[in-house]
């Protein structure tokens, strides 16, 4: 079977930085609690006229000077980010694809939402796998979801550690290092009608503009039966499927979560504190948290050749998901 790897990223994320305290005061949640329990010191904002497409070009761009990659070979653009997008019906993929300068690439995008990052690293390797024209993907992800949170809302508190950001990824067919190698999700569509914008849509056109839930303590009472099950169950069958084990999992890059739900992750995957991303700087990012969490380790140097990583997300629908990269070269 054909190898691919993930063989550069790159991040990006607007220069305002809100920090906890701004939260506060917006929110009427005390500082000490968001950071403690949300797990939040601060995060970034978008400029008013800094859109997701800009955020992904930022992102992709940065990816494309460091790594000297010729946007000209591209194979496919893959846009996997936030649905909330520059425009309401609109097709983002295509025009970040322009903005780089990728000609002979085709675009696509999906809406997996905070799960996305383990999707989409599936989705493109086995695209690359089944198509053996096909040599490179750009992964790209942007979120400007602080722009749908309404601070007066209790029902949506638990997302006021939404911030922007964007993310890109490289992945290559018969690649030199960083093997992307298996995959696992759950759903449980139950949830599916708990988290949205309600207005907007063909249910209710003219309705609330902003990210609600339905019903807080039911979505809660769910996800607190749930959640770490499943992040483990999904943790589990893709290791399985790398030909691996969970005690083979050298380092963890799961999405933000709430402090508690981080530190019960660790501990029920067996790994330290010291060997995981936690993104209290930037707090939650739709599909972009993991591979963030993957391009920080990377550069600060804190997985080397041989770490099995573990790509670990859950977004709204509800789905967790999770993929495994092994860093350095590919014997």
């Amino acid at each position: 079977m054909r190898r691919v790897g993930l063989v550069a990223t790159a991040s990006y994320l607007p220069e305002r930085w809100m920090t906890a305290a701004e939260i506060a005061e917006r929110s009427g949640i005390p500082e000490r609690v968001l950071v403690q329990k949300f797990g939040i010191r601060g995060k970034h904002i978008a400029g008013v006229d800094e859109h997701v497409s800009d955020l992904s070009v930022r992102a992709a761009d940065k990816l494309l000077q460091e790594t000297g990659f010729d946007p000209g070979r591209i194979d496919v653009v893959m846009y996997y980010g936030s649905m909330w997008r520059d425009y309401a019906m609109w097709q983002v993929a295509p025009h970040i694809a322009y903005r780089l300068g990728a000609k002979r690439a085709f675009a696509i995008e999906y809406d997996n939402v905070s799960h996305g990052t383990p999707i989409a690293l599936r989705v493109a390797r086995d695209l690359v796998r089944s198509e053996p024209e096909l040599h490179s993907i750009l992964m790209v992800a942007a979120c400007r979801e602080s722009y749908l949170l309404d601070y007066e809302n209790e029902n949506s508190r638990f997302m006021f550690n939404f911030g922007d950001g964007a993310v890109a990824g490289l992945l290559v067919g018969d690649p030199e290092q960083n093997e992307v190698l298996g995959s696992h999700a759950i759903t449980n569509g139950a949830y599916s009608l708990q988290v949205k914008v309600g207005g907007g849509g063909s249910v209710d056109p003219d309705g609330y503009r902003f990210l609600d839930v339905q019903d807080p303590a039911e979505m809660k009472g769910g996800l607190d039966q749930e959640s770490l099950p499943n992040f483990v169950a999904v943790a589990r069958g893709a290791v399985e499927r790398s030909g691996l084990t969970l005690a083979d999992v050298s380092f963890v890059c799961p999405l933000h979560t709430k402090r508690s739900m981080f530190l019960a992750l660790l501990e029920a995957l067996g790994v330290g504190e010291d060997r995981a991303v936690y993104l209290d700087d930037t707090g939650h990012m739709s599909g972009v948290d993991s591979l963030l969490g993957l391009d920080r380790a990377i550069r600060d140097g804190r997985v080397g050749d041989g770490d099995v990583v573990l790509l670990l997300s859950a977004g709204t629908g509800y789905t967790w998901a999770a993929t495994v990269v092994r860093i350095g070269e590919v014997a």
